[in-house]
């Protein structure tokens, strides 16, 4: 009897005993390992940009609706010097034309007039020649005296006169004596305006601009500038101007005038740009957008904008402390003009920063 409790005893305490080594054992097991903290690799640190936090002229910038618009200071507009019916329009909007092509031909009388005037001209320059000549003739004959002469000399010097004007009136009207005045283009470049068409009247003493030429080479971009606005933009100012057609491209120039004159209705004011367009990409009533900047006289530190990681409603930059050793700052940006980024708290001048492949040095960082 006293040996089967004995041998009850000793199984209970070697049931404890494995009891408390296995509770011992799973402690050992459940106990979290201690996080390494990522290192970037050498392989990998060898392609990385890093870059160095600056302090930056701090710049204002406002983004402008825009049209395109032809150089008017570099615009032929022509008009028709005579009366007429249009015919036979050579050119349509948008077409290449070279100084002195034809435009179009204008029916007119008064250049069939003009032509008969010359005429005229001719024929009364003859006749007081000969005037002139039996003049003299009677004079040595002693028929004639000396104030006879002096009349007949003076009807053939405004003959001649009067033969020298028709004739200049007919080359500005296109020499053309079967009354078609010619339209010609004075200059090279694109016709960016047409308003007439074929049997069109026209009158010398109308304003309308028949055709209008632009060589395109500068072109005017025209944008609009809420009232609210106006102080933010300034002569010489920096402009960046997109277009729809060219999104990945942008077309760099200046504020070149400001028009003080507020439109009543819009509320707007019109700023010009001048920009070179030696490819003609730039076309006349295209839309694009225009970005002003302007520097306000104070610094600000400045990143690129390849180092900002966005995540959770807030901007990070990997800052990197050497050897492979980085660290996660959250930072606060003030603007971001261009392809650089103002901030304002979160990291410090000198401070070298990840500005590639920022967001997987990140991510590597926050597993």
């Amino acid at each position: 009897m006293q040996k089967t409790k004995l041998s009850i005893t000793t199984v209970g305490i070697f049931l404890l005993s494995s009891a408390v080594l296995f509770q011992g054992c799973s402690e050992q097991v459940k106990k979290p390992e201690e996080k390494v903290k990522y290192h970037i690799p050498d392989s990998l640190l060898r392609t990385l940009t890093i870059d160095t936090v600056q302090q930056c002229p701090l710049l204002n910038a406002l983004k402008l609706t825009a049209m395109v618009d032809f150089d008017q200071d570099k615009q032929a507009n022509i008009f028709s010097l005579v009366s007429g019916n249009i015919q036979d329009i050579k050119v349509q909007l948008g077409d290449y034309v070279t100084a002195g092509q034809v435009l179009a031909v204008v029916k007119s009388s008064e250049v069939a007039g003009y032509g008969n005037n010359l005429v005229v001209a001719e024929s009364n320059v003859n006749n007081t020649k000969k005037q002139l000549e039996a003049a003299k003739e009677l004079y040595k004959s002693g028929l004639n005296s000396v104030l006879d002469v002096t009349a007949a000399q003076s009807n053939y010097d405004q003959a001649v006169s009067a033969l020298s004007t028709a004739k200049k009136v007919l080359k500005i009207n296109g020499n053309s004596e079967n009354g078609d005045y010619i339209i010609r283009s004075p200059v090279s470049g694109f016709v960016v305006q047409k308003n007439v068409t074929n049997n069109t009247s026209v009158r010398s003493d109308n304003s309308t601009v028949l055709f209008g030429i632009s060589d395109l080479k500068d072109v005017w971009v025209q944008a609009n500038v809420y009232e609210a606005n106006i102080e933010q933009v300034h002569v010489g100012d920096p402009a960046e101007v997109k277009i729809l057609s060219e999104p990945d491209k942008i077309f760099k120039g200046k504020v070149d005038k400001i028009l003080n004159v507020l439109d009543p209705t819009s509320k707007v004011i019109k700023v010009r740009v001048v920009l070179q367009n030696p490819d003609y990409v730039l076309k006349p009533q295209m839309y694009a957008s225009v970005l002003v900047s302007n520097s306000e006289g104070k610094l600000a530190l400045c990143i690129p904008n390849s180092a900002l990681v966005y995540e959770t409603s807030r901007y990070y930059v990997v800052v990197y402390n050497g050897k492979g050793d980085a660290d996660i700052r959250p930072v606060e940006v003030l603007n971001t003009i261009g392809n650089r980024t103002y901030i304002s708290s979160g990291v410090k001048e000198g401070e070298q920063i990840i500005a590639s492949q920022a967001l997987q040095i990140y991510t590597e960082l926050n597993n």
